[in-house]
């Protein structure tokens, strides 16, 4: 039986070290073209294959990034599946019932993390790394995050959803980058998205398109970083524009579709509004449901905007105004920080703001 080549023997036959090899392996673009050639080389002469373990050894590293989210998903009471209990035989090849409005809709917290994972299994994939995904679903001692800190290099977590005492010990261990949320007096590198400066422009749009009448705030959870940012915005712009906070609606939602149906029913019993801003697309996608089914037509009675820019709202009727979050780019900007943190340890901490794109559909034009 023939041996099994090396990192050490493709090392010895290129005439370089072991840690170039893995350079090689890993980011060839970070490699002089003459010598990653020769790597390249020796490794198609010998058969060698790369050892994740002893990769990982040689360099005191795994080559594994984690990227940890919060469990929203699915709901406590809704059926499991178990393929192994039963008899097959008795299972229908399908079922016919009557679905509610809802049914099956993830949280709309997953739509955007969904796009986030996206842009960092691509930059991982690019940089040479493994991504490893926890979600801390039913998890309030944070088990899950301290269990995925121990297997990686390094930990990308969304902003608010690991204790600050947590991250702080784990952050001692491994570099840390954190989502969506601004630096808070902290050593960790951050992506965020300017959530109050977009939300702020968006309003002046909405208030230079309504006609006189009631405004309306549709706020995120209370707890939500984006949403008081959002709520920021807002506010800047009515002061801005001299109108009084006490003068406007305020309903606050769950981010969900569902919520924003029921804000949409609360206003429509007080009196629609000229215009109603939402803190999220969801919400604002409730709401025109709830409209239409009273026979409120949008945008010729009521205007409506959300903010996130997923996919439902360039597919819905009227179209959504909205802004967009450039969700894949928050992923990928995550795992460079994560890489460049790992090359330099001792940078000072870096905040990366991405910019947002304001989108102007039908649903705040005012009709010809």
């Amino acid at each position: 039986m023939t041996k099994k080549a090396t990192v050490y023997d493709v090392a010895e036959r290129a005439g370089v070290s072991i840690a170039t090899v893995s350079r090689v392996l890993r980011q060839p673009d970070a490699v002089r073209p003459v010598t990653r050639e020769r790597v390249l080389d020796s490794v198609a002469a010998l058969g060698y294959v790369p050892s994740g373990s002893a990769r990982g050894l040689a360099e005191r590293r795994t080559g594994v990034l984690g990227l940890y989210f919060p469990g929203f998903d699915a709901s406590e009471d809704a059926p499991v599946l178990d393929v192994l209990a039963g008899d097959q035989a008795e299972v229908p090849p399908f079922t016919v019932e009557q679905a509610s409005a809802d049914a099956g809709a993830p949280h709309p917290t997953m739509l955007f993390l969904d796009e986030v994972l996206r842009g960092a299994e691509l930059e991982a994939w690019k940089q040479g790394f493994v991504l490893m995904i926890g979600v801390g679903r039913g998890d309030p001692a944070r088990e899950t995050v301290r269990d995925i800190a121990g297997r990686v290099d390094g930990l990308m977590v969304l902003a608010q959803s690991v204790p600050d005492d947590v991250l702080a010990r784990l952050a001692q261990r491994i570099p840390v980058v954190v989502l969506s949320g601004p630096a808070r007096g902290d050593s960790y590198d951050h992506v965020t998205v300017s959530n109050a400066e977009a939300m702020s422009e968006l309003t002046r749009l909405v208030l230079a398109q309504a006609d006189p009448g009631g405004l309306a705030f549709l706020a995120g959870p209370e707890d939500s970083p984006d949403g008081a940012q959002r709520w920021e915005g807002f506010a800047a712009a009515i002061a801005e524009a001299g109108i009084a906070a006490d003068d406007v609606t305020v309903l606050r939602g769950d981010f969900t579709r569902a919520s924003g149906r029921r804000a949409a029913e609360e206003l429509i019993a007080r009196g629609a509004p000229a215009a109603l801003v939402a803190a999220n697309d969801q919400m604002a996608l409730g709401a025109i449901d709830a409209f239409r089914s009273a026979g409120i037509r949008v945008p010729d009675d009521v205007r409506v905007t959300g903010f996130d820019g997923i996919e439902a709202a360039a597919l819905s009727r009227p179209t959504l105004t909205t802004v967009r979050q450039p969700m894949i780019d928050l992923g990928r900007a995550a795992v460079q920080l994560l890489a460049r943190r790992l090359e330099q340890p001792d940078a000072e901490p870096m905040t990366v703001r991405l910019p947002l794109q304001i989108l102007v559909r039908e649903s705040s034009q005012r009709p010809a």
